[in-house]
C-alpha cells in the first residue's frame, strides 16, 4: 500500500537539484537515496515530511500519516538534556506520564546501557548522539521512518547494531535512508533511488546491484545517443549532396528530398539524450613522491598508551613497507587513533618515540577525523596560498578544481560543508606531496563518488598508508594488509571478513 506518492516532483534552488521525480513509498519498502554531496538528498527528505515545499509537482500522503525524520545534527536545545530525557520529550504531552515505559522499550531495543541513559547529550560521542536522535523519532511510533546519514559517527559495532535493528522493524513501516555508506545500504535496502537533476532512476535492488544496473542503463543510453548522432550526421551529409545536385539540375524533387532529410536529422538530434554526467563535487587527487627505502617504519614492540599512561596494547615487531596499505581493525576505544598518533609523532619528531624507527626519507601526509589540519578560522585561499607558496591565481585554480568555488574561497573554512572540508583536506595532502599517508576515517563526509575517487588515487599512486576506518567498502577496496587490535595485542590477519563477522554477531 502506497503511503507517500510523488508526481513530477522537482526542487530548484540556484540550479535544479532534481526534477520529474515519480515515486511511491509503501509497505515493505526499504529505500536508499543516493546522490553526490549537495545534490538534494536532505532536501527530498524534508519534502517528504512536509517541512519544505517542492518547486514543482505534487506529494500525496495518506490521511493522518506520521512521518519520523532523523536529521543529521543535534539541535542546540537538546544538548543539556540527558539521553533518556531527549527521547522522553518526543512523546506527546498526553502520553508523557502514562506511556513513559515506551522510552525504555526503545532504548532496550537499541541496547543503550543504563548509565548512558542518564548522561547529557553534550557529553556523548557523535555515535551515541545519533542513536539518541533515532530513538527520539522511533518512540513516536511513526508510520514512515526517514534517516539522513544514519551511520555518521557510528563505529562498526553500532553500524552493525543499527542494521540489525532496521532489519527487524515491522515490514509495514517503510524506511527511507539517505546515505553514502555503500555496505550499509546493501545491508538495509531493497530499492535504490539515484537522485539526478533531470531523471532520477529507481531500481528494486539494494545499492551495489542497483549501481551496476544504473551503469548498464547509462552505457546503453550513451551508445544509443552516439548511434543517433551518427545517423543524423549521415542524413545531413546526404542532404548536402542532394542539395548541390538539386541546385545544379534545378530539380524541385531533390529540393523537397533535401528538406525531408534535414528534418529527419533534426528530429533525431532533438530526441537524442546523452547519458547522465554527474557534476563533480570536486576532484580528489593525491601524490606520491616515492622513496628508495623499502622499509619506512619499524616498530620494535612499541607501547600504545592513553594520555595518562595506561597501556592499550603493544605492537610486537612490525615493519611498514613501501606499497603497504595497512588497515587497522578493532572496536572503538581499543587504541586505533592512539596508534595513528604514535606513528605521526614518531615521523614529525624524529627519535622521540620509544621503539619506533622512521626512515629519514619518509614524508608524511596526515588527516584525522576532525580534519584538524585545516583551521576553521582560516580561509581556503589564505591557507593554500600561504602554506604551499603557490601564488593566488594558482591557489584559486587548485581550490576550484577541488570543489571550493570562487564564492567560498575567501570565506572562513568553518562555513564550508563537510564534503568541501574533506576535499580541501585532500587537496592539502596532495600539495604536501608525501610518500606515506596516515588517514583516520578519511571517508567521513565524502560522497560515494569521492570515496571511489580516493580509493582510485591511493591505488593508482601505489601509496603507502596506514588507515583507520569504519567504512567496510573502503576497507575492502584499499587494504592489502590488516592489523587487528584486540586483547591488548596487535596481530596481522589475512582479511577483515572474520572481524566484520564477529562485530555483526557481537562476539568481537
Amino acid at each position: 500500500m502506497a503511503l507517500i506518492s510523488l508526481k513530477s516532483l522537482g526542487v530548484t534552488m540556484s540550479a535544479p537539484l532534481f526534477a520529474n521525480l515519480d515515486l511511491t513509498i509503501g509497505t515493505g519498502d526499504r529505500l536508499g537515496i543516493v546522490a553526490a554531496n549537495g545534490r538534494g538528498k536532505s532536501t527530498l527528505l524534508k519534502c517528504l515530511t512536509g517541512e519544505m515545499e517542492p518547486t514543482f509537482g505534487d506529494i500525496t500522503r495518506t490521511r493522518g500519516l506520521r512521518v519520523g525524520h532523523v536529521e543529521q545534527s543535534v539541535a542546540t536545545a537538546l544538548l543539556d538534556r540527558t539521553f533518556h530525557q531527549v527521547v522522553a520529550d518526543a512523546l506527546p504531552p498526553e502520553q508523557a506520564e502514562s506511556e513513559l515505559w515506551r522510552v525504555d522499550v526503545v532504548l532496550d531495543s537499541l541496547d543503550v546501557p543504563e548509565p548512558m541513559r542518564e548522561r547529557q547529550m553534550q557529553a556523548l560521542s557523535g555515535g551515541w548522539q545519533r542513536l539518541a536522535l533515532i530513538a527520539r523519532v522511533w518512540v513516536t511510533d511513526p508510520d514512515v521512518l526517514l534517516l539522513d546519514e544514519p551511520t555518521n559517527h557510528l563505529d562498526l559495532a553500532r553500524i552493525s547494531q543499527l542494521e540489525t535493528w532496521l532489519n527487524t522493524l515491522p515490514r509495514e513501516v517503510p524506511v527511507v535512508t539517505a546515505s553514502h555508506d555503500r555496505a550499509f545500504l546493501d545491508a538495509t535496502t531493497n530499492r535504490t533511488l539515484f537522485l539526478r537533476p533531470e531523471q532520477s532512476p529507481v531500481f528494486a535492488l539494494p545499492y551495489s546491484r542497483a549501481r551496476q544496473a544504473l551503469d548498464d542503463v547509462d552505457a546503453s543510453t550513451e551508445r544509443k545517443f552516439q548511434r543517433d548522432m551518427k545517423v543524423a550526421q549521415q542524413l545531413r551529409r546526404q542532404a548536402a549532396k542532394l542539395n548541390n545536385i538539386g541546385i545544379n539540375s534545378g530539380s524541385d524533387l531533390l529540393t523537397v528530398k533535401t528538406k525531408q532529410l534535414n528534418q529527419r536529422a533534426e528530429r533525431l538530434e532533438e530526441a537524442a539524450a546523452p547519458a547522465h554526467r554527474e557534476k563533480s563535487s570536486g576532484a580528489i587527487r593525491l601524490a606520491n613522491r616515492g622513496t628508495h627505502a623499502k622499509v619506512l617504519i619499524t616498530l620494535e614492540d612499541a607501547a600504545v598508551e592513553t594520555p595518562d599512561g595506561t597501556l592499550l596494547f603493544r605492537t610486537g615487531k612490525r615493519h611498514i613497507c613501501q606499497g603497504d596499505r595497512i588497515v587497522l581493525l578493532g572496536r572503538n576505544g581499543i587504541g586505533k587513533s592512539r596508534f595513528v598518533t604514535l606513528i605521526r609523532n614518531a615521523i614529525l619528531e624524529a627519535d622521540t618515540v620509544q621503539n619506533v624507527k622512521v626512515t629519514p626519507s619518509t614524508v608524511l601526509g596526515y588527516s584525522d577525523q576532525a580534519l584538524s589540519g585545516i583551521s576553521g578560522d582560516d580561509t581556503p585561499l589564505a591557507m593554500v596560498s600561504r602554506r604551499y607558496d603557490v601564488g593566488e591565481q594558482r591557489a584559486r585554480s587548485l581550490l576550484a578544481g577541488a570543489g571550493v568555488g570562487i564564492d567560498m574561497q575567501e570565506r572562513r573554512i568553518d562555513v564550508l560543508s563537510g564534503g568541501q572540508k574533506a576535499r580541501l583536506m585532500m587537496l592539502a595532502l596532495r600539495l604536501a606531496n608525501p610518500n606515506f599517508y596516515l588517514l583516520d576515517e578519511p571517508t567521513n563526509h565524502l560522497d560515494i563518488d569521492g570515496q571511489e575517487a580516493l580509493e582510485a588515487e591511493l591505488l593508482a599512486h601505489q601509496a603507502s598508508c596506514v588507515l583507520a576506518s569504519h567504512d567496510r567498502s573502503f576497507i575492502r577496496a584499499i587494504g592489502n594488509r590488516f592489523w587487528l587490535i584486540e586483547k591488548r595485542r596487535l596481530t596481522e590477519v589475512e582479511d577483515p571478513e572474520d572481524f566484520f563477522r564477529s562485530v555483526a554477531e557481537g562476539t568481537g
